[in-house]
């Protein structure tokens, strides 16, 4: 099992604005953003999952709205698994300090029992093997590398802003593997973290392409992404992260990053979701469309807002002690 011990430095520095606003911490508009933009990608792109770019324009004409619907047939404003899986592992590392596998597998276990909306066939089936054998990691598999853990990265990115590059990898295979013990997962949930680091730190968009997604491409090839637009993306985590690199690198908004990539369709909530995480880290609160926050669940709004607060006071407070890994790094 691949775990982190407690992630949250004594004396983490902290990175402040110029003229942060009054009684606000360091980033809090970025990172209550990218939370909100992961909820408002979800809610956006539920009503299309599952449907062709074809079927979006002969249904919607361009689905710019949150109206819920969808094969899920969500009430306007509802999310699905992407936010409510990521939720549960945020209260999980807010009660433990740390990123923790069991802590993690206990939190998603009682996140299915709920009886979600919605869950994907190898969170199911991993979790399901969980409960039988207690052990919060999941068997190597070639199988498992849909987008289910990568969806989920943002809490960990959070808890583990301003640390050190290894202890984020070794957090996030912590609760990646729970569910998806796969090498293309692992990049990818890696890469991610380090983009909203990146982001949330003010680096200059090009930098953090060239750093992160263009470095992605460099180790794994199979996911380039500047050649031919995908379209129709599945949960294999390569097209995934191809059509959210598209649409984030290829527009210059948050409403123009989350509109190309839910018209994409395919798993258009969890597209939705990542592109949302990574627009809100980049443009911050006021680059959201009003509408769309007040079409957002209120409960989900204000459950996503309080958790980025408490995990960026968990961070910049060294509420926890400053323990590290002591398992050696897996081979990537």
């Amino acid at each position: 099992m691949f775990w982190t011990g407690d992630l949250i430095a004594r004396n983490a520095p902290i990175r402040r604005r110029a003229v942060p606003p009054p009684r606000e911490a360091p980033h809090i508009g970025r990172w209550i953003a990218a939370y909100l933009g992961l909820a408002i990608g979800d809610a956006l792109g539920a009503t299309v999952e599952f449907l062709t770019p074809n079927e979006i324009r002969h249904e919607h004409g361009v689905h710019r709205e949150i109206t819920g619907g969808g094969w899920l047939r969500l009430k306007a404003g509802r999310v699905t698994d992407d936010t409510t899986m990521s939720l549960a592992l945020g209260e999980a590392i807010l009660a433990c300090g740390c990123v923790e596998a069991q802590a993690a597998a206990a939190a998603f276990d009682a996140w299915m029992r709920a009886k979600p909306v919605d869950i994907g066939n190898t969170v199911r089936r991993n979790l399901i093997q969980f409960r039988k054998t207690g052990n919060p990691e999941a068997p190597a598999s070639e199988h498992d590398a849909g987008n289910g853990a990568a969806m989920r990265t943002l809490p960990v990115a959070l808890a583990c802003y301003g640390r050190p590059p290894e202890t984020a990898i070794f957090a996030s295979r912590a609760q990646a593997h729970v569910t998806h013990h796969n090498t293309l997962s692992d990049a990818a949930c890696e890469t991610l973290i380090f983009m909203v680091h990146d982001l949330l730190a003010g680096r200059d968009p090009g930098e953090v392409q060239r750093e992160r997604a263009d470095e992605l491409v460099r180790r794994h090839p199979v996911f380039s992404y500047g050649k031919k637009r995908v379209e129709n993306p599945s949960g294999y985590v390569v097209d995934t992260m191809q059509a959210v690199f598209q649409s984030f690198y290829g527009t210059n908004s948050f409403e123009e990053c989350l509109l190309d990539v839910v018209n994409r369709g395919g798993d258009a909530d969890t597209t939705g979701a990542i592109a949302g995480m990574l627009a809100g880290a980049r443009y911050g609160s006021e680059a959201i469309p009003a509408r769309w926050l007040k079409a957002l669940d209120p409960q989900v709004a204000s459950q996503c807002s309080n958790q980025a607060r408490a995990l960026l006071t968990q961070a910049s407070s060294g509420a926890a002690s400053d323990r590290i890994p002591t398992r050696p790094d897996p081979a990537p």
